[in-house]
């Protein structure tokens, strides 16, 4: 694939960011496309983003877990990046953020306080660089029309993210059992969903870690003070203008994400 071809692909997602709107998957528009090809593409996708003013504030892990995995028909862990203007602090307001087909999405969100740069992360660094663990939802949104995605579509499309919300409480990951870390999720009002920590590729700091080692065969590095999300600990939810989700982080605190 050339840099023409990587290019006319980022121009057309940041094109579909800023302009509301779905393009068909790019596998379906050119077969021959490899995973590195995607990752070159949602490179020139953030780099797009970047020259508008937005900053990279962090970076996220996508389809983490089986049940997300099975729900999308893609089956290995994707990245994206998170700027400044992706993360909502209050209520998310769809059409100001251009929000397509949201899910949403909860998450046990990881914030740095050292750099972390694979390969050779392990678990254990990646808890030694944490300042704090967060609870987290992240909205995932997709260019892709239809979410009719490959592991190619998504990871091209800056893994599907739309915005995140943090919660405001912040916990010491010295002081829990990461795996068996017990999330719930309401809707409405009513009961949605649950799981554990260990949805996470078995621990949500070893998907940290991949994140780190798979980051640094790009020559991108985790930096101190980014907001790491892990990957979801429980079914996408779709989402829609007047729904009200909140999630417990059972020990930790919670986080909303209200949808105006």
């Amino acid at each position: 694939m050339t840099s023409t071809n990587n290019a006319a692909f980022s121009d057309a997602l940041y094109d579909a960011l800023r302009g509301r709107h779905t393009i068909s998957p790019l596998v379906e528009q050119q077969a021959s496309l490899t995973i590195d090809d995607a990752y070159a593409i949602s490179l020139g996708f953030l780099q797009r983003r970047t020259a508008d003013g937005e900053r990279v504030v962090g970076k996220k892990i996508g389809v983490t877990s089986k049940a997300v995995q099975d729900m999308l028909g893609v089956h290995q862990p994707d990245f994206g990046f998170l700027t400044d203007w992706m993360h909502v602090e209050g209520d998310i307001d769809v059409d100001a953020k251009a929000l397509i087909a949201p899910r949403a999405e909860a998450e046990i969100a990881f914030i740095l306080k050292d750099r972390l740069n694979g390969p050779g992360v392990t678990p254990a660094d990646v808890i030694a660089a944490t300042e704090a663990i967060a609870p987290c939802f992240e909205i995932v949104d997709s260019r892709i029309k239809d979410w009719k995605i490959s592991i190619v579509d998504t990871v091209a499309d800056n893994a599907s993210c739309g915005v995140f919300v943090l919660g405001e409480a912040r916990a010491d990951p010295r002081a829990h059992d990461l795996p068996n870390l017990h999330v719930t999720v309401t809707k409405n009002g009513a009961p949605l969903s649950e799981g554990y920590g260990h949805a996470v590729q078995g621990d949500p700091a070893m998907a940290v870690a991949w994140l780190a080692n798979t980051l640094g065969a790009y020559g991108v590095t985790l930096e101190a003070g980014d907001v790491i999300l892990s990957g979801s600990v429980v079914p996408l939810e779709p989402a829609a203008k007047g729904d009200r989700f909140e999630m417990t982080l059972h020990g930790i605190g919670t986080c909303t994400a209200n949808f105006i």
